[in-house]
């Protein structure tokens, strides 16, 4: 859990803002809901919930909140279409079009995460 957040016990009391609004955006993390009120993300587990504020409310500007608060998405992104670029280059003249289809696709995979990965421990460390 990042420093920044803050964690409300259910037990000691219900919490929940009136206007949030429930929301897919952000990551879930094991949380059975999530919601979000302007800059707050709510996220709402079993006996608790964690809270913290982002830089950018992502509903409003979602390539601002990317940049500012989940640089990890952009760089596992980033890392992934070029890693398939890569490996599509490399092997289009050599194998066939499936065959270099599905390279591109397995080492954008592993690429990306690996990227999403190491970029979001920096962050938590950092944090």
């Amino acid at each position: 859990m990042p420093m920044s957040e803050i964690e409300v016990p259910k037990e000691l009391r219900e919490f929940m803002l009136e206007e949030a609004e429930e929301t897919f955006l952000g990551q879930k993390n094991g949380a059975h809901k999530q919601y979000r009120y302007g800059n707050l993300h709510i996220r709402e587990y079993d006996d608790k919930f964690l809270l913290h504020s982002d830089r950018i409310d992502p509903r409003k500007d979602p390539i601002g909140h990317l940049v500012h608060d989940a640089p990890e998405v952009l760089i596992g992104l980033a890392c992934a279409v070029f890693a398939g670029s890569q490996i599509a280059k490399k092997f289009l003249n050599k194998k066939s079009k499936k065959s270099t289809f599905t390279s591109a696709l397995i080492s954008s995979i592993i690429f990306g995460y690996l990227g999403y990965t190491i970029t979001r421990k920096i962050k938590n460390h950092l944090e």
